[in-house]
């Protein structure tokens, strides 16, 4: 018979080498481009007159994202969140390479995390396109990373079956967890394209 102490070890689950680099790249992206953002940002509250070097053309204007309301949403530079947010993952990447473990309810935080940073660059990139009417190159790359990183961090999730999810769907994370990323970054950049067709093809 077979009897349980309560004494054994709580699950934990580490990740691929692979996942792990995409963690550190992607908070790596995020937060050079985050840090790049909050740099200029200072620079222009100092200089009203002062021009992002990424401000190229009437489209892809920096200066017009910055000094826009939606680039203070939460009160204070956007930027700033990224600096805290993009940091944190790259320190958990860093830790899967180093052989790190972590709970369930830790790689879910980083998924709702995730889900939230995926959330916000959405309601960015609808901003920047239909109201501000400019891109911010380096905010195209923290959009960019914060999907991959949204979607690799999903497919984990689900795999390792912390996320209730049917077969098929774990099978599909299995092989082809490149695919949903690649899409979603392929359907932003038909919106940019077609947004400002007149512009790129004049």
């Amino acid at each position: 018979m077979t009897t349980t102490t309560g004494t054994e070890a709580p699950r934990t689950l580490g990740g691929s080498r692979a996942l792990a680099w995409l963690l550190v790249i992607t908070g790596a992206a995020g937060l050079l481009a985050a840090w790049v953002i909050t740099i200029d940002k200072f620079k222009l509250l100092e200089d009203p007159d002062f021009v992002p070097g990424c401000s190229l053309n009437p489209v892809v204007s920096c200066g017009n994202i910055m000094t826009s309301d939606q680039a203070t949403a939460f009160g204070f530079p956007n930027p700033m969140l990224g600096l805290v947010a993009y940091g944190i993952v790259v320190c958990v990447g860093m830790s899967l390479l180093a052989g790190a473990r972590f709970r369930p309810w830790y790689w879910l935080g980083l998924n709702a995390g995730a889900l939230f940073g995926v959330g916000f660059c959405t309601w960015l990139m609808y901003q920047s396109l239909y109201r501000i009417n400019s891109l911010c190159l380096w905010c195209c790359l923290a959009w960019v990373a914060t999907i991959f990183l949204f979607w690799y961090v999903t497919a984990h999730t689900v795999r390792e079956g912390l996320l209730p999810a049917p077969g098929w769907l774990k099978g599909f994370f299995g092989e082809f967890a490149w695919v949903l990323p690649v899409l979603h970054v392929g359907i932003i950049g038909m919106l940019i394209l077609t947004r400002w067709w007149d512009f790129w093809t004049s």
